[in-house]
């Protein structure tokens, strides 16, 4: 393997995805989810960086185009299953985590089935759209962690009638609950229509890529 800059930022990439999930194990919330966050986001950047430079530098190479997809798959597969396992388990969060994951298993057996033939399902920019929108919308669910967790910690102890009448003006927010409830709401309903469009996406370049394949699964006769 060439270790240059863009093949490094690739693999740290790639090694941040498990990252995401550790965070949980050693740090409490809201801190995991601050860290798995700025975890995410900077790794998430990397993306854009690294094949930037790859190509601005002419340093392209067979490695970092075969790990660049897996490690965004990693690091979108990871973060859904932390997302998924500490939320409600709501199904406007469930159903169209499913389908992502479901189409990135999908188009990865298309692939290995293919195998040399598998350049015939390269990243098309509607592809490069979709991991966009995906990591997007993970970031912002994270930040959703961050905001109710707070909330939930300047909020301890007090009971839901207080609670009501701080939200509704009625007595002072002194404790700043107001932008921090509207935080969580904002962010969460953002970060499902985000997902939402993602999984669209999803479904759309998961079809391209099965259409393409199509040749080459039909039988001989």
């Amino acid at each position: 393997m060439r270790w240059n800059l863009p093949n490094i930022l690739t693999v740290l990439r790639l090694l941040a995805a498990p990252g995401v999930a550790v965070m949980f194990l050693y740090f409490h919330r809201p801190l995991a989810d601050w860290f798995a966050l700025l975890l995410f986001v900077t790794a998430s950047l990397t993306d854009w960086i690294d094949g930037k430079l790859a190509r601005a530098w002419n340093q392209e190479t067979k490695i970092g185009t075969m790990l660049d997809p897996i490690a965004d798959k990693a690091m979108v597969v990871i973060a859904l299953m932390v997302i998924v396992g500490y939320s409600s388990m709501s199904p406007w969060l469930v159903l169209p985590a499913t389908v992502i994951l479901f189409r990135e298993v999908f188009v990865s057996g298309l692939r290995e089935y293919l195998g040399d033939t598998a350049g015939t399902l390269k990243v098309t920019k509607l592809a490069k759209w979709k991991t966009t929108a995906q990591m997007v919308a993970i970031a912002t669910l994270f930040a959703q962690g961050v905001f109710e967790h707070y909330l939930g910690m300047s909020a301890f102890g007090m009971d839901e009638a207080l609670f009501e009448r701080i939200m509704a003006g009625e007595v002072p927010d002194e404790l700043g609950l107001g932008w921090r409830y509207r935080g969580m709401i904002w962010s969460g309903h953002a970060g499902l229509v985000l997902l939402w469009i993602a999984a669209a996406l999803t479904l759309i370049t998961g079809g391209d890529y099965f259409r393409k394949a199509l040749p080459f699964l039909k039988e001989d006769r």
